[in-house]
């Protein structure tokens, strides 16, 4: 990490002079925003991508950048993958493992935000289900085709500080349903499975680490109309230190940079375990409510006990387990 990055990189500055020739990653939510420019920067930089999309038609077109700029040795393949339903979770984990194809990263990008209230085919909550069960199992399937060396990145989001993961009701069964508290939850589970990942494999090499993107305009804020972005953006800059500079959206380039940061540039040992925003390790935050929140993780994400807890609830949620 000898270069300085910072919240205006992007991806290419951040891989710049990297060759990533024959690493072989898998990004989930190729079919627009964050996860095509994932894809696309990676297959410029030689690897060998295999992007997982539950429309496939709509992600194939949306990757013609990606196979345009892909360098040599670097490619594109798609999977189907809808995270919403574990019948289709564990056929795209039984494909990959059937291929016997092993994996250098692992990037857990797609996701919804902020959504109605509803239900996953299996009865979660949508945004739980979606963002974190999905993920959870799908990559505890292949994670013996991580090798030594290789790593999971989780995106995250500086929303996980809406609200930490409730274990004694996951779906809102019993309390009312907030569409940015449901959200919070998801992405302090993303943040909370990347501890424990990390705990579990990297006596054998392999680490894992969550990653805040920053706020850009993609179609993961769908669910959001203007006059809801517009408060948010409000409560943002009311909450910021006098003097601070007013909340501007990133790019989708600046968005991904951390991700392709935290998968192929900084080191390992130093953002294990750990929540990254800015292509650098967060620091711990106290704050209450949104002060701060372009900035900083807080503590109960990163908690390894909590972390043991949530891996033990989403075991018995999915049906499963995971050693």
């Amino acid at each position: 990490m000898n270069n300085v990055f910072g919240a205006t990189s992007t991806t290419d500055e951040v891989l710049q002079g990297i060759n990533l020739t024959g690493k072989r990653v898998l990004v989930t939510g190729v079919s627009a925003g964050l996860g095509v420019e994932t894809a696309r920067a990676l297959a410029a930089h030689g690897a060998q991508v295999v992007g997982a999309a539950r429309d496939l038609s709509k992600a194939q077109a949306a990757t013609e950048q990606v196979r345009a700029q892909a360098a040599s040795g670097g490619s594109l393949d798609l999977v189907q993958l809808d995270l919403a339903s574990l019948d289709s979770v564990r056929r795209c984990a039984d494909g990959l493992l059937a291929a016997k194809r092993p994996f250098d990263l692992i990037i857990a990008n797609a996701g919804v935000m902020a959504c109605p209230k509803g239900k996953t085919a299996d009865g979660f909550e949508t945004q739980f289900g979606t963002n974190h069960l999905g993920h959870f199992v799908l990559v505890n399937r292949i994670a013996s085709l991580l090798k030594a060396g290789s790593r999971l990145v989780n995106l995250s989001s500086a929303g996980h500080r809406y609200a930490d993961v409730n274990l004694e009701d996951p779906n809102f069964e019993h309390t009312p349903y907030e569409e940015f508290i449901a959200y919070g939850r998801s992405k302090t589970a993303n943040v909370l499975f990347a501890v424990e990942f990390d705990r579990r494999h990297k006596a054998r090499g392999v680490r894992a680490t969550a990653v805040h993107p920053g706020g850009i305009r993609t179609e993961l804020s769908r669910h959001l109309t203007p006059p809801v972005l517009e408060k948010l953006i409000a409560e943002i800059n009311a909450s910021q230190p006098k003097g601070a500079a007013p909340f501007s959206y990133k790019s989708i380039p600046q968005g991904a940079a951390t991700s392709v940061w935290a998968a192929g540039v900084a080191d390992a040992e130093a953002i294990g375990g750990r929540y990254c925003e800015d292509c650098h390790v967060a620091e711990v935050v106290s704050t209450p409510g949104l002060s701060g929140l372009r900035g900083g993780v807080r503590a109960y994400a990163l908690d390894p006990q909590h972390a043991q807890a949530l891996w033990q609830k989403s075991e018995e949620m999915v049906g499963e387990r995971f050693n």
